[in-house]
């Protein structure tokens, strides 16, 4: 009986070791293209400015790239007609369009929306300013894909719509989530991954506050090849970690997880600018904002413990080398992605 389990038991390993490099190569072509056009954090963003009553503005910014067969368009009320013709350019990664729009009787009470953004693959920033200093900021969805423009905004709708683009902004931040997850394999489980991630997240909500009241300004292309660096500089000490040296970061992972938290705040300011905050409620815009970032952060360290748990309780015999992959994986994904941002740099609208 004995044999016979211990037989089963080797069939059974073997069988997992055969099984888990397929079920990797799989994950990695699923994620190899997400990854590599990482943090191209680029809604469609709708905004029409009212400059006196019944007379506005319209911007339509949308992805140069989009999932294939979509389309995106705005709709504006019936009542309002087109003054002139658009102004159509190229900004950064996406494609703009400025006109004039007459609107009897002005905006109140009539509704903003566009199409299409069930097959986008991206959510759709609206932005509306009155012609009396108001201003409203929604998070248009496949669910909510228009929006009635009231006489008086609620703080609980700015503090979900905010929340709600923290957490997407987190989640679709791959060079930011691939970091942590540096973090995370570097420091472990414990008070030092507690205080290492809180470090990480002072650091981030300084800068952040700090970028979006315009207190400190710095160029988004440079700054975003940094954030990559950073990236690099963790994967290489996760490597030195293997081989048993010690170094600052792991001896004071906090205080680097602080520091680099600095840079990476400045992304994310760079994502909120793109959306704008409403005036009135700045300080309230910025908390949901941030808080959002936490929320979709300790969301996936809690996944990615859980996964290593999960990993550890496989019956395989992983290969000497295995648990250094994810060092020179996260590696060579920061070098490709500073290369590709120095270029941007260094030919600014390529």
């Amino acid at each position: 009986m004995r044999a016979a389990a211990s037989g089963a038991r080797s069939v059974l390993r073997t069988s997992a070791r055969r099984a888990i490099w397929p079920a990797l190569a799989l994950i990695a072509a699923l994620l190899v293209p997400a990854l590599l056009d990482a943090h191209q954090f680029a809604p469609a963003l709708l905004e029409v400015q009212e400059h006196e009553p019944g007379r506005a503005a319209v911007t339509w910014k949308q992805p140069a790239v989009r999932v294939q067969g979509s389309r995106l368009r705005p709709v504006l009320p019936g009542s309002c007609q087109g003054v002139g013709t658009p102004v159509v350019t190229r900004a950064g990664t996406g494609i703009l369009a400025r006109w004039e729009i007459a609107c009897p009787g002005g905006l109140v009470g009539k509704t903003l929306g566009v199409e299409g953004i069930a097959t986008s693959g991206a959510d759709v920033l609206l932005r509306v300013a009155m012609a009396d200093a108001r201003s409203f900021r929604r998070v248009l969805t496949p669910d909510q894909p228009s929006f009635l423009v009231p006489s008086v905004d609620s703080r609980l709708r700015v503090v979900w719509s905010y929340a709600r683009l923290g957490v997407e902004h987190i989640l679709t931040g791959w060079d930011h989530l691939l970091f942590v997850l540096g973090l995370v394999l570097l420091v472990g489980r414990g008070r030092t991954l507690f205080w290492t991630i809180t470090a990480f997240t002072v650091g981030h909500s300084m800068t952040l506050v700090l970028a979006s009241l315009g207190l400190v300004r710095v160029p988004q292309a440079p700054m975003e090849a940094a954030i990559a660096l950073s990236i690099y500089v963790l994967a290489v000490e996760l490597v030195r970690s293997r081989g048993g040296r010690r170094t600052l970061v792991q001896r004071a992972p906090w205080l680097v997880a602080g520091g680099f938290g600095l840079l990476h705040g400045l992304g994310f300011a760079g994502a909120l600018a793109e959306v704008g905050l409403p005036q009135g409620e700045i300080p309230l815009a910025l908390f949901a904002f941030n808080v959002g970032i936490e929320v979709g952060q300790l969301a996936f360290v809690a996944l990615v413990l859980v996964a290593m748990a999960g990993l550890r309780r496989l019956p395989v015999r992983w290969p000497r080398w295995a648990p250094a992959l994810p060092a020179y994986a996260i590696g060579s994904l920061a070098i490709y992605w500073f290369l590709e941002r120095l270029v941007r740099v260094v030919v600014p609208g390529v």
